[in-house]
């Protein structure tokens, strides 16, 4: 039996909402074991005039628990 688990993680970038899709993986990765799914729940951005600022993305983070860690 699989059991996957769910995290809502906001990551950031001031190049694009790909870059801080990629980025907020990178380092959920690094904590994170058995990641399997994301789902880009919202995406955002700060405004300075007509200009981007910086990109905000929201991400529904699925990973496989361990059911034979100990």
């Amino acid at each position: 039996m699989d059991i996957e688990k769910h995290l809502l993680l906001t990551g950031s970038s001031e190049v694009s909402w790909k870059d801080a899709i990629v980025k907020t993986i990178e380092e959920a990765s690094k904590s994170i074991d058995y990641i399997s799914s994301i789902k880009v729940v919202e995406q955002r951005a700060e405004i300075d005039g007509n200009r981007i600022e910086k990109y905000y993305v929201d991400l529904d983070l699925g990973f496989t628990l361990d059911l034979n860690r100990k």
